[in-house]
């Protein structure tokens, strides 16, 4: 069955940097695009990243443009999320996901069909 995992999510400071790792098993990695999303303390899931499947063509969300990076490693079968910059308002759970359908850049949550179970990270002031 498909499986995504998070990782690399703590405690950070303000202005501190974090990576975030996605590892994906039972699924064909190389072909399908991927997300993160997060989901802030008291708010709903919300669109961060999303990244083709051959890793050429990126997409963020405005409050993060600039900041994180998406990538992958199709040969690790592994996405990744480079957090720089990051303030207290990042705090949230950081989730990734598979993109079931739609084009890279559609930030619609019913276009990924299966989610990871999420890496909390906490950004202190």
């Amino acid at each position: 069955q498909v499986q995504l995992v998070e990782s690399g999510g703590g405690l950070v400071q303000l202005g501190g940097s974090l990576r975030l790792s996605c590892a994906a098993s039972g699924l064909m990695f190389s072909s399908v695009a991927m997300g993160w999303f997060r989901r802030p303390p008291g708010k709903d899931r919300e669109f961060i990243a999303s990244i083709s499947s051959g890793g050429g063509v990126t997409y963020y969300a405005d409050s993060v443009k600039g900041r994180f990076t998406i990538s992958r490693d199709n040969a690790k079968s592994t996405v990744y999320l480079q957090m720089n910059s990051l303030q207290p308002e990042d705090t949230a759970v950081y989730y990734c996901a598979r993109k079931a359908r739609g084009p890279v850049y559609s930030q619609a949550q019913q276009h990924y069909d299966y989610w990871g179970q999420g890496t909390q990270v906490t950004v202190s002031s």
